[in-house]
């Protein structure tokens, strides 16, 4: 795609991103490169698969443009949380993370982390937020909404805390996506994700990325990446750049089909504790609705203990229990059994792109 000066709108990013300027006789799309060694050129050139892959700049460019910012592309989530903790922590420094997010964070910190002897704490992401908690800190991990809660900071406020204290700022914008939420523009560092979930969404690739606007940054975790030997496949590259085509039709399903749940289990017995930024009612949606550009299709609630939920996804003919989240399929997820400090009974729900008139009959009819 040629450079324009028209902004261009999130489903025209999507479709075109990446795909570069078109050649008479070449592919409508681009495929992937399978090489190990390339044709030795120039200082720029490709010369070893380790180090670089057209099929990963045709992806980070594509990621790139939605997050604002230079794109490095990692193998899993979890590659690009490492990442970033390794390339900008040393020995003795002091780490900020959700003491409510993704609990493997917290275990890639306490066990693989151990040698750097951070000085760690955890924070809750709705706060408090005292004044003295950025006082010394290298790095901030937000990761907002969280998960599994789904509750929100307020990513601005607390990047220009963060920066007057001298911390790097980073957001796990997994849960968002770079088309619900926006890190880079709200002053963060680093925008960070498992585009294992929604953004490829087909539950068939493990993949992740790291965002920046600063160069040199994302050259230092480029060259961790060569060095480590942590990159994706082209196959997962090229699988995952294919479906972002569809991620802003994809998000739009599973958040109407979200609304459309939420409202049906609001007053239903069974059901308690019902979390959803998108709803009004609910204790993030006032500073959700300031900082996010849409609602996504991931919702929470409580029923009355293990085997109700085991019950409810029996009964269901269209929900399945699933460890991930973003999919075209609709599927719950009992955070409890992975060590989540929430009740045995909570749920987090991820909407898919069925018809909404079917989930909502089929997950009533499994909870009666």
């Amino acid at each position: 795609m040629a450079e324009s000066s028209v902004e261009f709108g999130d489903g025209t990013k999507c479709v075109h991103g990446g795909h570069g300027d078109p050649r008479p006789g070449a592919p409508l799309a681009p495929g992937p490169v399978f090489a190990a060694p390339y044709h030795l050129g120039g200082p720029e050139a490709d010369f070893y698969g380790r180090a670089g892959n057209p099929s990963w700049r045709a992806l980070e460019t594509a990621i790139g443009e939605l997050d604002g910012g230079e794109c490095v592309l990692l193998p899993s989530g979890m590659a690009a949380i490492s990442a970033v903790l390794r390339c900008v922590l040393r020995a003795g420094d002091s780490l900020l993370v959700p003491g409510d997010g993704y609990y493997a964070t917290r275990q890639f910190v306490q066990e693989e982390l151990a040698e750097l002897s951070l000085r760690v704490r955890e924070i809750p992401t709705a706060g408090p937020w005292p004044e003295d908690v950025f006082d010394g800190v290298r790095l901030v991990l937000l990761e907002t909404p969280s998960n599994p809660g789904l509750d929100v900071c307020d990513i601005a406020e607390l990047a220009r805390r963060a920066h007057r204290a001298g911390a790097l700022v980073a957001v796990d914008n997994t849960t968002a996506t770079p088309l619900g939420q926006r890190p880079l523009e709200l002053g963060a560092d680093i925008a960070l994700a498992s585009d294992t979930k929604a953004l490829t969404g087909h539950s068939d690739v493990l993949l992740g990325h790291v965002s920046t606007a600063d160069g040199a940054l994302a050259q230092r975790l480029r060259r961790a990446r060569t060095l480590s030997g942590a990159i994706p496949g082209p196959f997962e590259t090229w699988l995952a750049h294919r479906s972002l085509g569809t991620l802003d039709l994809r998000l739009a399903r599973q958040a109407s089909n979200a609304a459309e749940l939420v409202a049906a289990l609001l007053e239903h017995p069974a059901v308690t504790g019902l979390r959803w930024p998108g709803l009004p009612g609910d204790p993030a949606h006032r500073l959700a609705s300031a900082q996010m550009r849409r609602w996504g299709g991931v919702f929470s609630f409580e029923l009355a203990d293990a085997d109700a939920v085991a019950e409810f996804v029996h009964r269901s003919e269209l929900v399945v229990a699933a460890t991930s989240f973003g999919g075209l399929h609709s599927t719950v997820d009992r955070r409890a059994q992975h060590g989540d400090p929430v009740s045995p009974g909570f749920v987090r729900f991820s909407t898919g792109c069925e018809d909404a008139s079917d989930l909502v009959t089929d997950v009533l009819a499994a909870l009666s």
